[in-house]
């Protein structure tokens, strides 16, 4: 995906950035907005399953999940991330399930954190998925408006390195500015399942942060409800 050259806004972009970073690393920020309702976190882990009559979860997790697709998910069961940066290639894993959080570390100096949150109603717009994403980015950080955000995909289910389907999601970057780390947080609030997964990555440039993105991209999965 072609990346924009940093543009006038991009103090406020990094800012927020580094923020929403810096809580999916397992650090406290403040709290953006007092009035805000406040999603519940949970740590990742297998979700209980659930039985929901009439709904085919093999042909869900079988194609791709774009936006438009989201309701097709069964009602309230979480979706899952996978630990797939394990064991990669130049990964190692970091500190694991602290507040949900699970990190591991590249030797080029990359660092990424993946994270899953159950419970998100108060943040869902209903029947839209990005639209709730955006609320998302939002609550983490008011200074993040939707035309920062782009859209991207991690792999939804299958196996690393082989073909198979998509999941969109929205992603927030930021340039290597002089004295900072160049940086992508993912996220999406899969509204009708009421869970929200977010992956940051953050590396010493550019390049590497290609890289640790494709590593990414190839290996670690969005897990789709098993019923």
């Amino acid at each position: 995906m072609a990346k924009a050259e940093p543009g006038p806004d991009w103090p406020r972009r990094a800012g927020a950035l580094l923020a929403l970073a810096a809580l999916l690393a397992g650090c406290s920020v403040g709290v953006p907005d007092p009035s805000a309702p406040k999603p519940v976190s949970s740590a990742a882990g297998p979700a209980t399953p659930t039985v929901t009559p009439g709904h085919d979860a093999e042909a869900v997790a079988a194609r791709d999940l774009p936006f438009t697709a989201g309701d097709s998910l069964a009602a309230g069961v979480p979706v899952q991330l996978s630990d797939g940066l394990r064991g990669a290639p130049g990964w190692t894993p970091g500190r694991q399930d602290v507040a949900g959080a699970s990190e591991y570390l590249k030797a080029d100096g990359c660092l990424a954190s993946a994270k899953v949150r159950v419970n998100q109603w108060p943040l869902v717009v209903p029947g839209d998925d990005k639209a709730s994403t955006e609320a998302l980015f939002h609550y983490l950080d008011p200074s993040i408006l939707p035309s920062y955000l782009t859209k991207d995909t991690l792999r939804w289910g299958g196996e690393a390195d082989k073909p198979g389907p998509r999941v969109e999601v929205l992603v927030l970057e930021g340039g290597d500015k002089a004295g900072s780390r160049a940086a992508a947080s993912y996220a999406r609030l899969f509204a009708k399942a009421g869970s929200s997964i977010y992956v940051s990555v953050s590396c010493p440039d550019r390049a590497a942060l290609a890289s640790a993105r494709a590593d990414v991209a190839a290996r670690l999965a969005v897990l789709p409800p098993s019923s």
